[in-house]
């Protein structure tokens, strides 16, 4: 499942560079699915949503930090846990219970976005 932010973030921005995804974007600030992985052009993502990763996507959060749901693998393929839970000093960090995702799907996210990695 991907991880989310809760409104209880106090936009210290620990968590923004632990991400190896570049998921992880600060309030108001627009974001792609290019930031940070290998993908370019129209990409038809994992879960069949053709996109193209080099276009601007509309921020999720205008007041606090926020996460790319489709780029969050939980740090799966990089750290045995999310990094952004790890660092962040009020525990606003948590799984997102709406979007469950299995290891293996959080891991073919992350080979999909970063191939060579």
């Amino acid at each position: 499942m991907a991880i989310i932010i809760t409104d209880e973030c106090i936009n210290c921005g620990a968590c923004e560079p632990e991400c190896p995804n570049t998921a992880i974007y600060e309030g108001a600030d627009e974001w792609r699915y290019s930031d940070g992985t290998s993908l370019a052009g129209d990409v038809v993502l994992p879960d069949g949503k053709a996109v193209n990763a080099d276009e601007v996507q509309e921020p999720i959060s205008d007041e606090i930090y926020y996460i790319a749901p489709d780029k969050c693998t939980e740090c799966m393929g990089f750290h045995e846990e999310p990094q952004c839970a790890a660092v962040c000093p009020v525990d606003c960090c948590v799984p997102d219970e709406d979007r469950v995702e299995s290891e293996d799907v959080l891991l073919g996210k992350q080979k999909f976005m970063h191939p060579d990695g």
